[in-house]
């Protein structure tokens, strides 16, 4: 089951959450999915929702949002390495970052990718904001100023976008020209008109046309649809859940990434030469 130092199966737990702008009981509900999915799932990867530390619903006073933040050495971030290490598993969450600068009192929408160890490998601030739809979150969100870096894991290469970047299939393409064979989508997907179709939609686009894995990990609750849902290379879905908290499973097996790539070289066969994307 290894080659190379690569775990050729691994097992990727979404673990779809309601959560409210409190971290303590957020933290406690996460404690909890770590545990079963430990140990009915044995877990080797465990993806939390976007904002999962704190999220507050359109209409919270500005300055309450402003106020749950926490930077990256913070409590909430504390303990989350804290239940990667003492569980031996990688676990990925977002979080409402504090950002020190008087000049600009927004935060950041920050992403962390924790090893089995309980060491940071991975801080990604969101760079696309979703001011869409009749919401603006950048009234409370700085946006970061760089695309994620994939990193190397025992399960393979790792890229990531958060949420509304899906939308832009040039955040993805940058993440497997990176190398990426795996990309981790933690959301916060809001209900509404189509939504459930578009987001699976195109989180299938963003799979084939890659022919990568993308495992996207949503929030449930009055503001969230849930429907978290696992994609492989060739757009079929191989996990999914429903409206209510739950975790979900699937294998990623990198000999699948291979042998898609084999039967279906669109991303090799690319000519950007005769692309002009700006």
């Amino acid at each position: 089951n290894d080659k190379g130092g690569i775990l050729l199966k691994s097992r990727f737990v979404v673990a779809q959450m309601e959560q409210n702008g409190d971290p303590e009981i957020n933290l406690a509900n996460a404690r909890k999915a770590v545990a079963e999915a430990v140990e009915y799932y044995h877990a080797d990867f465990i993806v939390f929702p976007e904002c999962f530390m704190s999220l507050y619903p359109a209409g919270t006073p500005k300055e309450t949002q402003l106020g749950s933040a926490q930077t990256l050495d913070g409590p909430f971030a504390t303990e989350m390495k804290k239940l990667a290490k003492d569980n031996h598993v990688w676990i990925t969450f977002g979080m409402n970052e504090k950002v020190d600068n008087p000049a600009d009192p927004r935060n950041h929408n920050t992403t962390m990718i924790i090893d089995s160890e309980g060491e940071v490998k991975g801080v990604y601030r969101k760079t696309h904001l979703y001011d869409a739809f009749g919401y603006k979150e950048s009234d409370t969100i700085c946006p970061g100023d760089k695309l994620f870096d994939p990193i190397d894991t025992p399960f393979g290469k790792i890229g990531l976008f958060v949420c509304y970047e899906v939308r832009f299939p040039e955040v993805a393409r940058d993440q497997v020209l990176k190398g990426a064979d795996i990309i981790l989508m933690p959301t916060a997907w809001a209900s509404g008109p189509l939504k459930s179709h578009q987001f699976k939609t195109l989180i299938t686009a963003r799979a084939i046309e890659n022919t990568a894995y993308i495992i996207a990990a949503d929030q449930v609750g009055v503001n969230s649809m849930g429907e978290s849902i696992i994609v492989d290379p060739m757009g079929v879905a191989v996990a999914s859940a429903g409206e209510t908290p739950q975790l979900i499973c699937a294998t990623i097996d990198t000999d699948r990434i291979k042998e898609v790539r084999a039967k279906l070289p669109s991303f090799k066969d690319r000519r950007p030469y005769l692309y002009l994307v700006k």
